[in-house]
Parts: C-alpha cells; sequence; structure tokens
C-alpha cells in the first residue's frame, strides 16, 4: 500500500473509531468520509461496506489489547505488569466507550469475539501464571478471571462516564487488594466514592431502559 493511500485508511479508521464512540453503530460510511475529510469513493476504496470498516476497527483495537499484553508479559514485575494490563486496557475503554458496542452490536459480534479470544487468551493465561508463580497474586486466580474483572469495571466506567470519569480506578483498585496473595496494609484508594444521589443515578442507568440511538 501506497504511503498516502496508507494514511488515508488510517485517517478513516481514526474517523470512524470517534463516530461509533460517540454516536454508536449508527453513523454512516458518508458520515465517516465527511469526518475524515476524505471523498465517499475513498472510504469505499478501503471499505466497500460497513461490515469491513467495522472488522478493520475491530483488529486495530485488538492489536492494541494485544500490543498491552505484551509489554505487560515483558514487566520484569509479574504483579505490576498485570496490574498495569489492567490499567491500561481499562483506561483504552473509559476512552472509546462504543468499543463493546461496536464488538457485540454489529453482525458478526460473536465471531469477532472468538477471534479476540484465540488472540489473546494465550497472553492472559501467562500472564496470570507468572503473577501466581511469584506469590504475588491468589492461586485459586484463573485465566478466565481477568475478561469477567474487565467486565466488571466496564460497568462502573459506562455508568460513571458523564458524572465522575475516574471512579473506575477506585473500584479497580479495590479488585486488585483481593486479588493479591498477601494485601499487607490497606492504601488510600484513588478517587473518592460517588454522594448517594450519584450513585441512586448510576444505578438507574445500569437498571433502566436504553435510551434509542
Amino acid at each position: 500500500m501506497r504511503k498516502d493511500a496508507a494514511r488515508n485508511r488510517q485517517r478513516i479508521l481514526d474517523a470512524a473509531g470517534e463516530l461509533f464512540a460517540r454516536r454508536g453503530l449508527s453513523a454512516t460510511l458518508n458520515d465517516i468520509a465527511h469526518h475524515a475529510g476524505v471523498g465517499v469513493g475513498t472510504v469505499y476504496r478501503h471499505f466497500p461496506d460497513r461490515e469491513q470498516l467495522i472488522d478493520g476497527l475491530f483488529e486495530q483495537r485488538i492489536d492494541e489489547i494485544a500490543r498491552l499484553l505484551e509489554e505487560a508479559l515483558e514487566d520484569p514485575d509479574p504483579w505490576l505488569g498485570l496490574t498495569r494490563f489492567l490499567e491500561r486496557n481499562l483506561a483504552l475503554q473509559a476512552q472509546d466507550r462504543g468499543l463493546r458496542e461496536l464488538i457485540l452490536g454489529a453482525a458478526g459480534g460473536f465471531e469477532r469475539l472468538a477471534m479476540a479470544r484465540a488472540r489473546l487468551y494465550p497472553m492472559g493465561v501467562q500472564l496470570i501464571a507468572r503473577a501466581r508463580d511469584a506469590g504475588t497474586l491468589r492461586t485459586d486466580t484463573e485465566p478466565e478471571d481477568l475478561p469477567l474483572v474487565q467486565l466488571m469495571l466496564s460497568s462502573v466506567i459506562d455508568v460513571s462516564h458523564d458524572v465522575a470519569p475516574e471512579l473506575w480506578r477506585r473500584y479497580l483498585a479495590i479488585v486488585l487488594r483481593g486479588l493479591r496473595s498477601e494485601p499487607g496494609a490497606p492504601e488510600p484508594l484513588p478517587a473518592a466514592p460517588p454522594p448517594a444521589d450519584q450513585v441512586d443515578r448510576m444505578m438507574g442507568a445500569a437498571w433502566g431502559p436504553k435510551p434509542p440511538r
């Protein structure tokens, strides 16, 4: 691919990521072309339909997560590698709240999840095994716990984003203390707990009907 074509492709993916995060999957290829500052024909040359564009954006996101896992596995401290991966991956989710809808909301969502699992799961197994073998992670922690911990915390990201965007860090710290084999003396938690009225609004957002997009 020529350099200018590669740049245009990346501009399209960046624009699609921003619009999907903002509007969900309702963004059209015309919207994306306008946001990217390229002609609609340029978008169609790279991505003949929206499904192929979603595939390209999904692959880019999985590449980012794989890179975070690789860096975590290279950390000489297994516990820091694990905790930094969780923090950085959740920060990525907080920046792009459309990622989950992108994965599951379009046709073929569960097939994409299966592809992601095949690529990422072996690295997650290594990440958990290193921390357990180092004696810093609870011995009853399994690799399958890792995506579910992230799922729990991504729910906090979703409901608190508009009122307390850093609140998820507080609950990540609580979860990590529970995962550590010897927690030691408690450290101050990042971010203050939300007031009761905000908790009520967040619970309502989580349990109430979803507004149409």
